[in-house]
């Protein structure tokens, strides 16, 4: 893992240093490249998640996100994916990020309709869609996938399910819920 994060810290690139016409000062950095960090930092950050290994516990739940139990996770511990106002454990947020515009480059359009829940909220939802054990649409509330922003319902047509189940996997997300091509599950890395 070390080596993986040393060669794509010397991938980053150096400050250019350009000297402006106007002035004659050099700039540096983003000003003299044109680039954006936080793009390519949230790039690189991405990159290191999907290497990343996790301890994980018994039931594949990372065991730093398992100490806060399901539906308690803090926000601290969550990250909003992309611009979309929806938010999943950070290493899995980071990831869909970067599934998402990895789709949208080959012209595939990747929404999302749902990300962390609370308890109260999965409390709501097997009330209102009943409880999938019984021909409903919902977990038992404290042991959804969602409950851990592990998992995002994603608002898919036939193009982009058949991205993600071609690619889905290359980001760590997994259809794994039979009757909801919608729902995807981030898979930690065990290590």
């Amino acid at each position: 893992m070390a080596d993986i994060q040393s060669r794509m810290i010397a991938l980053q690139p150096q400050p250019a240093v350009a000297t402006t016409a106007a002035t004659g000062t050099a700039a540096t950095g983003a000003a003299a490249t044109g680039t954006t960090a936080p793009a390519f930092s949230a790039h690189l950050k991405a990159a290191v998640a999907a290497t990343k290994s996790y301890a994980v516990n018994s039931k594949g739940i990372p065991t730093d996100l398992a100490a806060y139990g399901n539906g308690k996770v803090p926000a601290s511990a969550l990250e909003q994916v992309g611009a979309t106002g929806h938010k999943l454990w950070a290493p899995a947020a980071e990831s869909l990020t970067k599934l998402i515009a990895d789709a949208k480059k080959d012209g595939v359009t990747i929404g999302i309709t749902d990300s962390y829940r609370s308890y109260a909220e999965q409390v709501d939802i097997a009330q209102r869609k009943g409880l999938y054990s019984r021909g409903g649409l919902a977990a038992q509330p404290g042991t959804s996938e969602h409950g851990w922003g592990l998992a995002a319902d994603l608002d898919l047509n036939g193009k982009a399910l058949s991205w993600m189940r071609a690619n889905g996997d290359k980001y760590g997300f997994d259809e794994n819920v039979p009757r909801e091509n919608w729902h995807w599950a981030y898979q930690p890395k065990a290590g």
